[in-house]
């Protein structure tokens, strides 16, 4: 059964992931509450698996040309090295504290979200739906 539930978070993951809204924001909940796995080991277990997908995605976002790789690359040099530093921080903060800060940057990230459904006016959506 814990397969079962394995297969539905990593495809639920996938899709998020694939869609670019990053599929650790569920994924690693899922684990830590669905499955009571360390909080260590489902940001292990999350880094591990986005990668194939994000090759995946890159591949066709590319094909379709939605990837402007001048702006991509300074992106892509600075997120290699915060994910070290990261990871490094990580990996020296304990399991109960990663949980409760990973929390938080949920919530944080929540409530950049609603701000901005209310604060930014998408001009260009709704020309296009018109």
């Amino acid at each position: 059964m814990e397969v079962l539930w394995l297969v539905l978070f990593g495809v639920v993951g996938g899709i998020l992931g694939g869609m670019g809204m990053g599929g650790g924001t569920l994924l690693i909940p899922l684990l830590t509450l669905g499955l009571d796995i360390s909080q260590h080991m489902a940001q292990a277990i999350n880094l591990l698996a986005f990668l194939p997908m994000s090759i995946v995605a890159i591949i066709i976002h590319a094909k379709n040309k939605l990837i402007n790789f001048k702006l991509a690359i300074p992106i892509i040099v600075s997120g290699i090295a915060s994910s070290i530093l990261g990871a490094i921080l990580a990996n020296n903060t304990q399991n109960q504290n990663l949980s409760i800060w990973f929390g938080i940057f949920l919530i944080v990230i929540g409530i950049l979200q609603i701000f901005s459904l209310w604060c930014f006016d998408d001009k260009k959506g709704d020309n296009q739906n018109k």
